[in-house]
């Protein structure tokens, strides 16, 4: 899902706020956003073909860093911006940032790290080579790899 362009984001997802999300002030509860990071994460990643890869490795979360500036509230829809901003050795870290649509105001944004991890030695794997070149491809020239 694309949208509006926020360079350096070159990916997007919509999502709704649904009532459920909301606490007692009539407000997204802060810890929901953490869904909707999910959401654009994953959607980043069957974008770049990378999202049912059955291997012996996998990706887990190991930080997660929010700032929240605006509210949204129920039926709010949302379009939540994701990019790769680095590669390390054996991780990578995903941006990302959520406006309100269509006001477009800057509700939140994030910064998660993830490690890639030998799935039954849980051990830090460094990231290869192709899966580098793949992100590279896409991300560009805003990439810190």
């Amino acid at each position: 899902m694309t949208s509006s362009s926020k360079p350096p984001f070159k990916h997007s997802a919509r999502t709704r706020v649904g009532f459920s999300e909301t606490d007692a002030q009539g407000i997204v509860y802060y810890g929901r956003y953490n869904p909707y990071f999910d959401l654009a994460r994953v959607e980043y990643l069957r974008r770049l073909e990378l999202l049912h890869l059955q291997t012996d490795v996998d990706f887990v979360m190991r930080a997660n860093t929010v700032e929240y500036f605006a509210p949204a509230v129920f039926d709010d829809q949302i379009e939540v911006f994701c990019r790769i901003a680095r590669i390390g050795r054996t991780s990578l870290t995903y941006e990302f940032a959520a406006y309100r649509e269509p006001d477009d105001v800057l509700m939140v944004t994030a910064s998660q790290t993830l490690v890639l991890v030998d799935l039954e030695q849980r051990r830090a794997r460094e990231i290869p080579a192709w899966l580098r070149e793949r992100i590279r491809a896409f991300e560009g020239s805003d990439l810190d790899a």
